[in-house]
C-alpha cells in the first residue's frame, strides 16, 4: 500500500536471494502444519493407551496449533514491524495484523512451556520447577507490552527490552529444567540436557546478536534525532502503511531471527505436545 510512501524496490523473482529464502520459509512452515496434523491423529487416537487424557492433549495441542498457524502466517507473509516493510502488497501485511496474531501464538507458546515446567515440577515434587512455571506466561505478557510500544511508536528500545524479557524468561526456563535433571536418567534426561543446551543457544542469540541489534538501530534513530510516534499515531500508521521492499538490504537484520523463529521454535512447540503426552509415564 503506497500512499505516498515508496512501494516494490525489486521483483521477487527467483535470481532475487530474498525468493529462495521465502520459498525456504513457506516450505518449512507448509511441512510443521502438516506434521501437526499428523501428530493430532496420533495423540487423538483411542488406540494409544498409556497417554495423557483426551482433555489434556487437545489443551496442548490447541496452544500448539495456534503457535503453529501463527509462525506460518509470519512466514507466509514475512515482515518488519518497526520499519513497516513487507515481501507482499495486501493488508494482511498490514503491522496491526501481523503483531496481533504474533501476540496470541507467542502467549500459547508461554503457556505450553508452563504447563510442561508445572507437569513435570507437580511429578517430581520440584519446587524451583514449579515457581519458574508460573513466572513465565506473565514475564511474557509484559514483554508482548514493549513489543507492542515500540512497534507503535518506532522505537528501538521497546524491542531491546522486549528481547531481554524473552532472554530472562527462558534462562528462568532453563533453571526448572536443570532442577529436573537429577529426577531423571536415560532417554528423559538426554531430552532436557537437548532442551537445555537449545535454550543456551537462544541465550547466546538474543545476547549477542538480536538485542544488541535493536540496541544499535535505537542508538543510531537517537543520532538522526528521529522522534518515537504518539501511540495513536503508531496505531493509524501501523495500520494502514506497509512498504513493499524487495531490497535484500532492508531485511538483513531480520533473516536470521525469523529463519530460527519460524523453523526452530515451531519444533518446539511440536516436541512439548509428546512430551506432555507421555510425561506421566516417563521412567525415573
Amino acid at each position: 500500500m503506497s500512499l505516498g510512501w515508496p512501494a516494490r524496490s525489486s521483483s521477487l523473482c527467483w535470481s532475487n536471494p530474498l525468493a529462495w529464502w521465502w520459498g525456504l520459509l513457506a516450505l518449512v512452515s507448509g511441512a510443521n502444519i502438516a506434521a501437526w496434523f499428523l501428530l493430532y491423529r496420533y495423540l487423538q487416537d483411542p488406540r494409544t493407551d498409556g497417554l495423557g487424557t483426551a482433555s489434556d492433549i487437545e489443551l496442548m495441542l490447541f496452544l500448539s496449533a495456534a503457535y503453529v498457524c501463527g509462525c506460518a502466517f509470519r512466514s507466509f507473509l514475512p515482515r518488519a514491524d518497526v520499519q513497516r516493510i513487507c515481501l507482499f502488497d495486501t493488508w494482511l501485511s498490514s503491522v496491526t495484523v501481523g503483531r496481533s496474531v504474533a501476540t496470541v501464538a507467542e502467549i500459547c507458546f508461554a503457556a505450553q512451556w508452563a504447563i510442561i515446567l508445572h507437569q513435570l515440577g507437580t511429578m517430581t515434587g520440584a519446587a524451583t520447577t514449579l515457581s519458574a512455571a508460573w513466572m513465565i506466561v506473565p514475564l511474557i505478557l509484559i514483554a508482548e507490552c514493549f513489543s507492542w510500544y515500540a512497534v507503535l511508536t518506532r522505537n528501538y528500545l521497546g524491542n531491546a527490552i522486549e528481547n531481554s524479557i524473552w532472554a530472562l524468561s527462558f534462562f528462568i526456563v532453563g533453571i526448572g529444567l536443570c532442577r529436573l535433571l537429577p529426577e531423571f536418567e536415560g532417554p528423559v534426561a538426554v531430552a532436557l540436557v537437548i532442551a537445555i543446551i537449545g535454550i543456551a543457544g537462544y541465550l547466546v542469540f538474543l545476547a549477542t546478536i538480536d538485542v544488541p541489534m535493536y540496541l544499535t538501530r535505537w542508538q543510531a534513530g537517537r543520532a538522526n534525532c528521529t522522534g518515537p510516534l504518539s501511540l495513536l499515531e503508531g496505531l493509524w500508521d501501523a495500520s494502514v502503511r506497509w512498504i513493499v521492499t524487495h531490497d535484500i538490504a532492508a531485511w538483513k537484520g531480520e533473516i536470521a531471527w525469523m529463519s530460527l523463529y519460524f523453523s526452530a521454535a515451531v519444533w518446539a512447540s511440536l516436541a512439548l505436545c509428546v512430551c506432555y503426552a507421555f510425561a506421566d509415564h516417563l521412567p525415573r
